[in-house]
């Protein structure tokens, strides 16, 4: 079982749109919600599922809004979750911002939208470019005689429209892996971890089948081959156009592709990373008058490679004044309001080593270090690159044009220093 009714509430819980789709849960029910969620933060016992009596909420907060779903039955909750943020991901794509005024402003479509996502409790049809052909944001005049819903809607492959042409059939696939990393003071690796996602952009004429493999460890343990090129893939999520029997039996990717943008799938790698880059720092402070701060950062990855758009973002202390700096490459610059000196380095590239000192005056008084230190960040991006050696295998032998394109950035990479 899924929701019996929806709500949009704004942020003091006042419901600008809400949709019945049982009838089973009064709808006057949703004023013990926000009593109920002030009650359970002033207690610090916040829980995304509130309850009042026999009735259940389950409630994500999106800007200054809040989507609740009621039911009184034992209902699928991860369902129910999926749907609320769906329902959110489709409003964006129709409104850009999902807001109070944008509720209001597109009052008679999210009544179509919500009418559309979901049927008796279950969720319908909930891809945004499919809703798109037939509730639009102009005014939706019926025709006569015509039916409003496309076919798209009940054919089996209800994420594709039928009848696409292009005059060159092409395929842009990019790998973007993201590493999260936490390094103690002591140079130790706490948290390692890459996340990643393949996204494809397609332009293909017809209903294609496409099949891409991957150098993934349970396929070359199935094939007999080396593991020395292979990756083990956890946590692994798949587009619902990929038929996941296909993969079970022999790890082929094997789907008909929505047109346009969409992500395949994403996966992650609790693998120990040796960090991309490396960062020392050495912090001196002079009779409570002048702070120094050196900061060495080195490429440790392959020499060809390159890391653009890298930033380093370096803690000082928050009473610090007349910042003075000298960088061996990029610059640097003082953001008072973060307590941080950003060193930008446009392009750096795998094995060099470069150098930032700054300098900063300290007042005189001599105030007792209660701060703790945070830690250093850093941003960056490398092209042509995935860390964990992952590989697209192309198998579909469709007359396409495949771009494979490989990204390694920066997630929440973070060295302490204290």
């Amino acid at each position: 079982m899924s929701a019996s009714a929806v709500f949009i509430l704004d942020v003091k819980g006042k419901p600008l749109i809400s949709r019945n789709y049982k009838g089973d849960v009064a709808m006057s029910k949703i004023e013990h919600f926000m009593p109920l969620l002030v009650q359970r933060e002033e207690e610090g016992a916040l829980a995304p599922l509130l309850s009042h009596g026999q009735v259940h909420f389950l409630w994500i907060k999106h800007s200054n809004l809040y989507l609740v779903a009621t039911t009184s039955k034992n209902a699928n909750a991860s369902l129910v979750y999926s749907f609320l943020y769906k329902t959110i991901e489709v409003f964006c794509e129709y409104f850009k911002e999902l807001e109070e005024e944008s509720i209001r402003d597109n009052f008679v479509i999210v009544y179509e939208l919500l009418d559309e996502l979901m049927d008796f409790g279950f969720p319908q049809t909930t891809d945004s470019k499919i809703l798109q052909e037939y509730i639009t944001q102009q005014s939706n005049k019926l025709e006569t005689g015509k039916s409003r819903v496309p076919p798209t809607v009940t054919n089996a492959v209800s994420w594709r429209s039928e009848g696409i042409k292009y005059k060159k059939n092409e395929v842009f696939i990019d790998v973007i892996e993201s590493v999260n990393l936490l390094v103690n003071a002591n140079g130790s690796v706490l948290l390692s971890e890459i996340v990643g996602t393949i996204k494809l952009k397609v332009f293909l004429s017809g209903m294609p089948e496409l099949r891409l493999g991957l150098n993934d460890r349970v396929l070359f343990e199935l094939t007999g081959r080396s593991k020395n090129k292979s990756v083990e893939l956890e946590d692994v999520k798949f587009h619902q156009c990929v038929r996941l029997s296909r993969f079970d039996n022999d790890r082929t990717i094997s789907f008909i592709p929505p047109d346009g943008d969409f992500e395949l799938m994403s996966y992650r790698l609790s693998t120990q990373v040796k960090p991309l880059i490396w960062i020392e720092s050495v912090i001196e402070k002079f009779s409570h008058s002048r702070v120094e701060i050196m900061v060495k950062a080195k490429g440790q990855f392959k020499k060809q490679s390159v890391a653009n758009g890298v930033e380093i973002s370096v803690p000082v202390p928050s009473d610090a004044d007349s910042p003075r700096f000298k960088t061996s490459v990029g610059s640097a610059k003082y953001v008072p309001e973060r307590n941080v000196v950003i060193w930008s380095i446009k392009s750096f590239p795998g094995g060099k080593e470069y150098l930032m000192r700054a300098h900063f005056g300290l007042p005189s008084v001599e105030k007792e270090e209660v701060e703790g230190r945070p830690p250093i960040g850093v941003k960056f991006e490398i092209p042509y690159f995935t860390v964990s050696g992952i590989q697209i295998i192309e198998k579909s032998g469709y007359q396409a044009l495949p771009w494979v394109r490989y990204i390694t950035q920066s997630g929440d990479y973070q060295l302490r220093t204290s």
